[in-house]
């Protein structure tokens, strides 16, 4: 096997990615940063829907939603219900080594391009195909949206100050969860087809995704039958574990062992053993009482002093940070996480960079970083029509 460059090491594999708003979005274009080529297809008359996401909008009226999820993209703008257009889309498809699509099931039957035809056209292809709640059962037609698959999968009722006020999380993590797990099954598809030259269909829907992090809310269900229930900014099994109250802020901190707790205990003078928190399990089933103890100690504390003091003494702790503070931070920026590309129209932006770092180990402990380098950003509608068609001509 040849070495791999810095293009990354999804080089040379080409991605069709028909889907539109965010999960399959998502996912495409985290393929796109591991360095395949993907070909977006959006049909002629406004393009994916997130184009008319906003406010915000820059320039001339670009959605800065579109800009999260396609990114590293190439655009065609095709007509799904025009002959023409649907012959070309078919060429494409026997180009390339990935197909995404979230259309609703039974939506890519209906343009005569059911699975079984897609690899027919492309006995390699890996097709990702993400749907709402399922591509079978009662009812796999439901449209998917993110806040109602929250809903439904469970995870607005863990989410929120307490069981009476259910809370969505503040981004659209089915969409977000539903693309990582498609990716984690296009990954382990493309490792198969390496051994058996063959591709293969795989499926996930945003209510899989978000049962699928339940974690252990769902095994204290099935396992133990016990509802979680929201608890607000505290862990409902680790006690202290969440955020509290000092003065003129809040800070967040961890006593995930008990080694922590009775460093917690040491730095502010307080009573390791006392009977009502001896323990893990007692402090939880106490843990108004014990926010309570720590939230009193806090008040006289500014959040800077307070955090200061929590890590020195080694325990887990940080603060809370607006999103413009996150970009900003030093750290973030150390990491990768911002990085600047050139937008057709806008110039050069700033964007989040890629969440993965890849690495080649040399001699005597160093290292040499190969991770790929943001190439483009989110195309403008039908942005490269000429060049793909010249391609698959």
């Amino acid at each position: 096997m040849s070495p791999r460059s810095d293009a990354g090491p999804l080089d040379g594999l080409v991605v069709l990615d028909l889907s539109r708003a965010l999960a399959g979005p998502h996912a495409a274009m985290l393929l796109g940063d591991l360095g395949a080529r993907v070909v977006k297809v959006e049909n002629p008359d406004g393009g994916d829907d997130s184009r008319g996401w906003g406010p915000p909008f820059v320039g001339d009226g670009e959605s800065t939603y579109f800009m999260s999820c396609n990114r590293n993209k190439e655009s065609i703008a095709l007509d799904l219900k025009a002959p023409d257009d649907l012959d070309l889309l078919a060429r494409l498809v026997t180009r390339a080594d990935v197909l995404v699509e979230n259309f609703r099931p039974g939506t890519m039957d209906r343009l005569g391009l059911g699975n079984d035809r897609l690899l027919e056209l492309n006995p390699r292809l890996v097709v990702l195909s993400i749907s709402g709640f399922g591509h079978d059962g009662p009812e796999a037609g439901r449209a998917g949206y993110d806040q109602i698959a929250q809903g439904e999968a469970g995870l607005m009722s863990l989410t929120g100050p307490s069981p009476d006020a259910p809370q969505r999380v503040g981004v659209p993590i089915s969409d977000l969860l539903a693309g990582l797990y498609g990716i984690t099954g296009v990954l382990a598809a493309l490792a198969e087809r390496e051994r058996t030259g063959r591709g293969q269909v795989v499926r996930t829907s945003l209510l899989a995704a978000t049962v699928g992090v339940h974690a252990f809310h769902g095994t204290g269900w099935t396992v133990a039958g016990e509802i979680g229930r929201a608890r607000g900014n505290h862990h409902p099994s680790i006690t202290p574990y969440g955020m509290f109250r000092c003065l003129g802020g809040h800070v967040q901190l961890s006593c995930g062992s008990e080694a922590l707790w009775r460093r917690l205990c040491a730095e502010f003078g307080l009573d390791p053993a006392a009977p009502r928190r001896a323990d893990n399990a007692t402090r939880t089933r106490n843990r108004e009482e014990v926010v309570s103890l720590l939230e009193a100690t806090f008040a006289d504390i500014p959040a800077d002093v307070l955090l200061k003091r929590l890590l020195a003494a080694g325990i887990p702790a940080g603060r809370i940070r607006t999103v413009d503070e996150v970009y900003e931070w030093e750290q973030t920026r150390s990491q990768g996480l911002v990085t600047e590309v050139a937008h057709p129209t806008l110039g050069t932006i700033t964007v989040p960079g890629p969440v993965l770092r890849f690495f080649d180990p040399l001699p005597e402990g160093a290292e040499r970083e190969t991770t790929p380098a943001i190439r483009a950003a989110a195309p403008l509608l039908g942005q490269h029509d000429r060049s793909i068609r010249e391609w698959v001509t």
